[in-house]
C-alpha cells in the first residue's frame, strides 16, 4: 500500500486570499457610542453586583410565590378536612 502525500497550496495563494481584505479593515475605524443609563453600569468593573442584584430578586420571586402557594394549599386542606364549603362572595386568595 503506497501513501501518497498530500497536495498543498503555494503559500503566496494563501496569503493572497485574506490580503485585500486586511487593508480595508486595517483603516476602518470601529463605530463606538457612549454608554449611558443602565449600559454603564453594567459595563462597569463591578458587573458582580448587578448579577448578584438579579439572581436576589429571582431568588425572593420564587420563595414569595412558594410561599403564598402554601398558604393557599393549607387553607384549601383545612375547608376540605372541616367539610364547610366557602363562604359565598369570597374567592381562594
Amino acid at each position: 500500500m503506497t501513501i501518497h502525500p498530500l497536495h498543498t497550496l503555494p503559500d503566496s495563494t494563501q496569503a493572497g486570499l485574506s490580503t485585500p481584505y486586511d487593508s480595508v479593515w486595517a483603516t476602518a475605524g470601529v463605530p463606538t457610542a457612549e454608554p449611558v443609563g443602565l449600559e454603564r453600569v453594567m459595563l462597569a468593573e463591578d458587573k458582580l453586583y448587578v448579577v448578584l442584584a438579579v439572581v436576589l430578586i429571582i431568588w425572593a420571586g420564587v420563595l414569595v410565590f412558594l410561599f403564598r402557594n402554601d398558604r393557599r394549599l393549607a387553607r384549601l386542606e383545612r375547608r376540605l378536612e372541616q367539610g364547610t364549603p366557602p363562604e359565598p362572595g369570597t374567592h381562594l386568595d
